[in-house]
């Protein structure tokens, strides 16, 4: 028997050693300080002794207890509810059972492993089993035990601790016996690695400090929005715009606001739109008055006042008709008139070349023409039918086309004009008088069908 208590409370150390590294990162450490009673009394053992239990609270008969800090226990908790402790106590004994006798020593060191059943709770019961040595009078055995207990928390760190252990003597020189402890228990130990008072455990951010608000992760604005969660997480904001400041308060965050000092439309990426055209102020050119984006924000205009906007004017600065794309129309008076001055173009004589005399004439129709920038005209030139038809086609094509060179090096767009003789095909009047045949040599501009 001598043996084996020994072999147990080696067991016991070593236990106690193997799991020194086995914890729960919330205070894992438990100490418990205060003072154990004796009694011999309620195990079933022969006479002075009782039935098991009997007399079981006979404080002032049966009990000894020692009026002084009497045992102090460590602990450390080792996961899943468990944890393994080791307690030390000291007594004297006066009372065994029914008997009396003169003061005798006593000093046991018992390992225990409990399981806690409410972790977390203010009452926490709790059951162990354990061993240890036990000496009374300077003689020792080794006991197993059974352990059942209660702490009352009084907060995170703080509280009561009531403990009744039942030892049971390995030999025979050592009764079996309960001891009940009561005392004060602190727990501790707790990692908490960014020092945020939050432990590590319990911690969703162990490595950054934060507030317990967030389970100990940061919300570094302070706008009521952790980081992790908030877009702008170092400018307070509003959960609506997930932490993100809005200075104008438009409802658009100002790291996509485009105008973040004015209020604006989340359509426009924050910036306004006074007149509600779909063009921001700062690009429209008539931020009062609605226009196209086209035309930077303005309404089209129509310079000539003829009811085709400029965007669609073929003659914005001159005034027409819609039907003829803004351009005026030539009418048949404007074509008479042309037609009045071609006549009276003179020619030298059985040549092309255009007489100085008659510029004053060029210079009128090239101002009618100009008047009609949108339209196309042809230069007809027309002879009698002296001499051979082939010299008078000639002729009449090289007159067509001196008029046409003329009118373009003076302002006329080319493209705008074509010539063509006639030769003698196309009379006005008779070929049989000499007033007929001047009739007869002629330029006509017509427009172009």
């Amino acid at each position: 028997m001598k043996n084996l208590s020994r072999l147990l409370f080696a067991m016991l150390l070593i236990l106690g050693y193997g799991n020194s590294n086995a914890q729960d990162k919330n205070n894992p450490w438990q100490i418990t300080i205060g003072a154990n009673a004796v009694d011999f009394f309620p195990t079933g053992e022969d006479a002075p002794l009782g039935d098991m239990f009997s007399d079981f609270f006979n404080v002032s008969d049966h009990w000894n207890i020692l009026p002084s800090l009497s045992t102090i226990s460590v602990s450390k908790n080792i996961g899943e509810g468990f944890s393994f402790g080791v307690a030390g106590s000291l007594n004297k004994i006066e009372n065994f059972g029914d008997s009396s006798v003169s003061d005798l020593s006593y000093y046991g060191v018992d390992g225990t492993i409990k399981y806690n059943f409410l972790q977390g709770t203010t009452i926490d019961p709790y059951l162990g089993v354990g061993g240890g040595y036990t000496w009374v009078d300077e003689i020792g055995a080794g006991t197993l035990n059974g352990t059942v207990g209660l702490n009352i928390w009084f907060n995170d760190n703080i509280g009561l601790t009531l403990q009744t252990a039942y030892k049971h003597a390995f030999e025979d020189y050592l009764s079996t016996h309960f001891q009940h402890t009561a005392g004060i228990s602190i727990k501790f130990g707790g990692t908490d690695t960014d020092g945020d008072g939050i432990f590590d455990k319990d911690d969703a951010c162990p490595d950054v400090a934060g507030i317990a608000a967030f389970n100990g992760c940061p919300d570094t604005d302070g706008d009521g929005i952790e980081d992790s969660k908030d877009s702008c997480p170092n400018e307070a904001g509003t959960a609506e715009l997930n932490g993100c400041p809005d200075a104008d308060g438009d409802g658009v965050a100002d790291k996509d606001d485009k105008c973040p000092s004015v209020a604006g439309l989340k359509a426009l990426s924050g910036c306004p739109d006074a007149d509600g055209d779909g063009v921001t102020d700062g690009d429209d050119k008539c931020p009062t008055t609605a226009g196209p984006a086209a035309n930077q924000g303005c309404p089209w205009p129509d310079t000539d006042g003829d009811g085709v906007l400029d965007k669609d004017d073929k003659c914005p600065s001159v005034k027409g008709t819609v039907a003829n794309n803004g351009c005026p129309e030539v009418s048949e008076e404007v074509q008479k008139t042309l037609n009045a001055y071609a006549k009276t173009i003179l020619f030298d004589t059985g040549k092309s070349s255009i007489k100085s005399q008659s510029e004053k004439v060029l210079g009128d129709i090239i101002a009618i023409l100009k008047e009609y920038p949108n339209s196309k005209f042809t230069v007809e030139g027309h002879t009698d039918s002296v001499g051979s038809e082939k010299l008078n086609q000639d002729l009449s094509d090289a007159r067509a086309l001196s008029v046409k060179e003329y009118l373009t090096k003076n302002g006329i767009d080319e493209f705008r004009l074509s010539s063509k003789g006639y030769g003698e095909s196309k009379p006005i009047d008779s070929n049989n008088t000499s007033k007929g045949r001047a009739n007869n040599r002629r330029v006509e501009i017509n427009l172009a069908k």
